[in-house]
């Protein structure tokens, strides 16, 4: 993991088409802005997590 050390209004470039700005930063928390092409998919992991838990607990498809 890569760890590094931002201010607000700095931004991080991933490849030639990804920057992460740091909007803003307050106790606790940091707002993050990110700029990526639309078929990029953006998700927290925690929605992932959640949504892959939802798919393992529904009953399988039968026809």
């Amino acid at each position: 993991m890569l760890v590094l050390s931002r201010k607000v209004g700095e931004r991080i470039l991933i490849g030639d088409n990804v920057a992460v700005t740091v909007v803003r930063v307050g106790p606790g928390i940091v707002r993050l802005g990110v700029e990526a092409p639309h078929e990029l998919a953006i998700v927290r992991e925690e929605i992932k997590d959640q949504r892959s838990k939802e798919a393992a607990e529904k009953p399988a498809a039968t026809s």
